[in-house]
């Protein structure tokens, strides 16, 4: 395999434990924030995002919201990406 190879993204989805989760408004509608995506960028470093759904029900718009800096959210974003890590190193190939 070749060691130039780019890869262009690598990103995970995780779930938000109840506890952790809160409400942000966007649009005037407010939304309880779910679910992280957690990107790897080229410099090994990590960005977030979240995303979740309208509290008054519906799909709502596919909107992302900034992270608040919280030990327990960052600490919930290293265990994931060390998770993924650790999953990516095991894979079986294709099925």
């Amino acid at each position: 395999m070749s060691s130039d190879l780019e890869v262009s993204a690598l990103a995970i989805n995780v779930t938000i434990p109840q506890a952790l989760r809160w409400t942000d408004i966007r649009r005037g509608e407010v939304f309880t924030l779910t679910t992280l995506n957690v990107r790897l960028l080229p410099d090994g470093h990590l960005a977030v995002k979240a995303y979740g759904r309208p509290v008054g029900g519906g799909r709502g718009a596919y909107v992302s919201f900034p992270v608040p800096e919280k030990p327990e959210l960052a600490a919930l974003i290293a265990e994931a990406a060390s998770r993924a890590g650790a999953l990516w190193v095991a894979h079986r190939g294709l099925g």
